[in-house]
């Protein structure tokens, strides 16, 4: 293994317009290649080290539906099952309607939502966090916004479109961060905390920080194009709440925590050190595409051709689409903010690659990075 490629093109974007950049290979287990460039403040040149605290946003999707799949395991909740059985809220739901003449109409849904719709962001939810429903509840609360009542609210909101009649990308997750602290009890986090970061020995992941954790909190950057540089912007938007535990995009974690979670995915679900927090089983079933037909038209980034999408995490299907070198089944997610996990089974590869910049130059960045890790194999 050569991976002089690899850090070639890490300095190259960081020389470019993205602040810092960080990559972590694990090979059978193993720690095969580790390297950053950058700094992590650019005000004052401090260089990016390797505890640094950042906002995972969407590759938080990755953990809820790892957590939403372990019930699944247990028997408490299934995939086919309406979600008004455990979310009664959502028993009768309105589709929004745009009629020939422009106007735009209510009708009732004529299917139920189903778990499943919430994995695989068929649902028909939006991803607004203005909707009117969702301020209501951030008044009403004072603020806090409650996991579950977020859920709640956002059942008031009329749906894009039929469940399952087509694929959004939307706050699906969040209710099924939800689902899992109806069906289990607990609040969200704590359930993450108790059954996986926990048990992976993932001490500075989470939804909240401690004084000692904020230190450690990197700058967040946004590239602003019509100033031609990054500029400070700190903050998670889709933390609307101090209770809200987005199970779409709240955890914050560092590339030496969140690898451990991903590398026990690349292992059919468990660790390097023999803790367990899914099956091969469920592991496959992750990766299985749940797309078919106009579906797959809704699943078109063009950084994702040639994957579908399966529970919760983009999946590999065809090479001839996506000029990728990874092989079919390779899986993962991505992060507002440019983080991007690849999960590797078959060839028992992880990849934990971390920024902290807004506006972040996923379709170029995220194609090539993959490329030159397999080619550096």
């Amino acid at each position: 293994m050569d991976f002089k490629p690899l850090s070639k093109f890490i300095d190259r974007i960081t020389s470019w317009r993205i602040p810092w950049a960080e990559v972590l290979v694990m090979y059978r287990n193993e720690t095969v290649f580790r390297y950053r460039n950058g700094y992590a403040n650019l005000e004052e040149k401090t260089p990016i080290d390797d505890r640094r605290i950042i906002n995972i946003y969407s590759m938080t999707k990755i953990m809820t539906c790892t957590a939403a799949l372990q019930l699944v395991e247990k028997g408490e909740i299934q995939l086919n099952d309406p979600l008004s059985a455990y979310l009664p809220e959502y028993a009768e739901m309105n589709v929004q309607k745009t009629l020939p003449d422009g106007e735009i109409a209510m009708e009732r849904a004529k299917r139920s939502i189903t778990v499943r719709d919430l994995f695989a962001m068929t649902a028909g939810f939006s991803y607004d966090l203005e909707a009117p429903s969702i301020q209501e509840v951030v008044e009403r609360t004072n603020g806090r916004v409650p996991t579950r009542e977020f859920a709640a609210a956002l059942a008031k909101e009329p749906l894009l479109f039929e469940p399952g009649s087509r694929w959004n990308y939307s706050l699906c997750h969040d209710i099924l961060a939800a689902l899992v602290e109806v069906v289990d009890g607990r609040r969200f986090g704590a359930y993450v905390q108790d059954e996986i970061t926990g048990p992976l020995g993932m001490r500075d992941t989470g939804f909240d920080l401690s004084e000692e954790q904020r230190s450690r909190l990197a700058p967040q950057y946004e590239y602003i194009d019509a100033l031609g540089k990054p500029v400070r912007k700190d903050g998670n938007g889709f933390r609307i709440g101090t209770e809200f535990e987005s199970g779409g995009a709240g955890l914050l974690s560092t590339v030496s925590d969140y690898i451990l979670f991903l590398n026990a995915l690349t292992h059919r679900g468990t660790s390097a050190d023999g803790v367990r927090i899914l099956s091969p089983a469920t592991v496959d079933l992750m990766r299985t595409d749940q797309l078919a037909g106009s579906l797959r038209d809704d699943f078109s980034w063009v950084q994702l051709a040639g994957y579908g999408y399966g529970l919760g995490v983009r999946t590999h299907i065809s090479k001839a689409d996506s000029g990728s070198l990874s092989p079919l089944g390779e899986f993962g997610w991505s992060g507002a903010a440019g983080c991007l996990a690849i999960i590797d089974p078959d060839s028992q590869l992880t990849v934990m690659y971390a920024q902290h910049l807004l506006n972040n130059q996923e379709p170029y960045v995220f194609p090539r990075l993959k490329n030159i890790v397999y080619a550096c194999l």
